[in-house]
């Protein structure tokens, strides 16, 4: 039995993903200079960041 063409092909690791996990944005605020470790405890409401990879 073949799979149907709507699932697509198998390799999903070359598509581009447009949300980032919390540590991905994290690290992206510290390079903005937007995150600092002493004074930001926080991870809720985290501003948003663009995806650059």
């Amino acid at each position: 039995m073949s799979r149907h063409p709507s699932y697509g092909k198998s390799s999903k690791g070359g598509k581009k993903r447009n949300v980032l996990k919390r540590f991905e944005r994290i690290d992206a605020l510290r390079k903005l200079g937007k995150w600092d470790d002493e004074k930001d405890k926080k991870v809720t409401n985290l501003p948003k960041t663009l995806v650059s990879k």
